[in-house]
């Protein structure tokens, strides 16, 4: 048993992250009949079919629970229950999240509105999950899936088998609920996976110059001791003129970068500046506790 238990911080990350994911698929999806793909999309047709032909209805948390324990009984037998015992984390609070989250209000009510339905619900989905995936958990359902059939068949990829697994659930509700809806589950899958990106690679978003100048000396001497930044100097040579360079290399916050900029071109108006995006920055005058972010 010792085996499946988890530190407090990952629990933590995980309950709050299937609390949001929850929240969305049955304040947003569920109600507007959005199938995002994954178990969680499965759920909602079972719980609409269950409705038109049975007569009553089947919670979503009850299909969950019986979609994944044979996806997780599977998984522990293939790859042992220390590569599960997250996704078993993952399942059993996500289930649970979606009876109780049942019980609390929407605040946040579109009125039927696709549009706004596809977008909040996809970036509250994507919230969650990211929140999980940052605890190092899963949710189980597809992504268990394909690992599954990873297993057994090497020679696919895991993310295409996913978008594929994926891509048969919106299938599946597109024969349920129709065209319009299917469409704007694509744009509520769209708006999630960045919302996804967002969380695991963080809001610590900063510029990364390189610059090639006659001057690199002085305008790294400027650049330490104005903005001030540190600069690394990078051997390079120009492969028309073989002309040995020294590129320099700084990353500055998105404020600092107009100053930059300016600052290297008056020092050298023929400077050859590439300036590029980072998503996330660890070290000294950005993040420096790195623990946080794990």
């Amino acid at each position: 048993m010792k085996g499946l238990f988890i530190s407090k911080k990952e629990f933590l990350m995980i309950l709050l992250g299937t609390t949001i994911l929850a929240l969305g698929i049955n304040w947003f999806t569920s109600p507007l009949g959005l199938v995002t793909g994954g178990i969680s999309g499965v759920t909602i047709i079972v719980k609409t079919l269950s409705e038109q032909f049975l007569g009553f209805t089947i919670p979503l948390w009850i299909t969950n629970l019986v979609l994944n324990i044979p996806l997780f009984i599977i998984s522990v037998k293939q790859r042992g229950i220390g590569f599960a015992k997250k996704s078993l984390w993952g399942v059993s609070l996500l289930t649970l999240a979606l009876w109780y989250t049942e019980f609390i209000p929407n605040v946040l009510d579109v009125h039927g509105d696709l549009l706004l339905g596809s977008i909040f619900g996809g970036a509250i989905i994507g919230l969650g999950v990211g929140t999980v995936l940052k605890a190092g958990g899963t949710t189980g359902g597809t992504d268990m899936l394909a690992t599954i059939i990873k297993f057994k068949s090497s020679r696919f990829p895991i993310a295409k088998l996913m978008l594929a697994i994926d891509g048969v659930i919106i299938l599946g509700g597109l024969l349920v609920f129709g065209s319009t809806k299917a469409m704007y589950a694509i744009i509520s899958v769209f708006i999630g996976s960045k919302v996804i990106t967002w969380v695991l690679e963080g809001m610590n978003i900063a510029k990364a110059a390189f610059i090639l100048s006659d001057h690199s000396n002085e305008i790294a001497d400027a650049i330490m001791h104005t903005l001030p930044r540190g600069v690394t100097g990078i051997k390079a040579q120009g492969m028309y003129t073989k002309d040995d360079k020294q590129m320099l290399y700084v990353v500055v916050s998105q404020k600092e970068i107009t100053r930059l900029r300016d600052m290297v071109k008056s020092i050298d108006a023929n400077a050859f500046i590439t300036i590029a995006d980072v998503r996330e920055v660890l070290g000294q005058g950005f993040i420096e506790e790195y623990d946080t972010l794990v």
